[in-house]
């Protein structure tokens, strides 16, 4: 039995040019993640630290400056052409922060759900419309289906939009921000709708978000910043991820770590410390 990972990225870095100075400015910086197949997973951090980067290139829409994605026997970096488009579509659902980008807007819901199949074009229409009214039940919209996206709430919206992204019966469900536009009511029903799919289909299911909300209703979250993953935190108790949560702090392979801010803080590390090996365990020790 394999051990390796569903979606493993190894080694990622991203530039981009900066089109006023020409420099190269980097996005990530080295990010290495392991996925298992199945999982709901929110990768955490604020604006600009590479999340939707990260996720563009796990869902072939970038690629890489350096290292690899693998998602199952797939390379997602060395796609090209067919081979690509057919990843992009078969593979990933993409869902986005505005309902607008996930849905036409004068098409009613279950056509806004038909329309990937359609272009799929593996399915009859019977079978198209038949897909996309189970999946409309799955999100609680079933008897909105004939409503266009604008006759629905926000929330209505991006449910809809999730309904979407899972058309084509894709392995990976990325999601950029998706409750980042919603209130807190709705924010917590979205949670729960990914939660509930995620355990009756079985999909990998990737979020990236700054909503410490949702990352602490999932059993493992990703923290990045500047273009690194920092951190991990997950629940002590897999049945109760919310209660009580523990922060592991990533180890790169060239011994680099980043130690949480409230941790520096609370123990006063500035800028220098040492470090003490004894009995498997190391001590870090600030130092003026």
């Amino acid at each position: 039995m394999s051990t390796e990972p569903f979606i493993e990225c190894h080694d990622l870095i991203k530039l981009y040019q900066d089109e006023v100075s020409g420099l190269q400015v980097p996005a990530l910086r080295g990010v290495d993640l392991r996925i298992e197949k199945g999982e709901l997973i929110a990768i955490i951090g604020p604006s600009g630290a590479g999340k939707t980067t990260l996720i563009n290139i796990i869902g072939g829409l970038d690629k890489p400056s350096a290292g690899y994605v693998r998602v199952g026997d797939i390379i997602v970096n060395k796609l090209k052409g067919k081979a690509l488009t057919r990843y992009r579509r078969e593979y990933v659902g993409f869902l986005y922060q505005l309902p607008e980008k996930n849905l036409i807007w004068n098409l009613s819901a279950i056509k806004n759900v038909m329309l990937p199949m359609k272009i799929a074009g593996k399915l009859s229409l019977g079978e198209q419309k038949k897909r996309a009214e189970y999946l409309l039940e799955k999100v609680g919209l079933l008897e909105r289906k004939n409503h266009k996206p604008y006759q629905l709430s926000g929330g209505e919206a991006q449910r809809v939009g999730i309904a979407v992204a899972l058309a084509n019966d894709p392995y990976i469900l990325l999601a950029d921000e998706p409750t980042g536009e919603l209130d807190s009511a709705t924010t917590f029903q979205i949670i729960d709708f990914f939660k509930q799919l995620n355990e009756d289909l079985g999909k990998t299911i990737i979020v990236v978000t700054h909503d410490h909300r949702f990352a602490n209703m999932t059993k493992r979250a990703m923290r990045i910043q500047d273009g690194r993953v920092t951190s991990f935190h997950r629940a002590v108790d897999p049945n109760l991820p919310s209660v009580d949560r523990e922060e592991i702090v990533y180890v790169d392979d060239h011994g680099n770590l980043r130690i949480p801010e409230d941790v520096r803080v609370k123990v006063g590390i500035k800028h220098h410390v040492k470090v003490e090996a004894a009995d498997g365990y190391a001590k870090i020790i600030p130092v003026d």
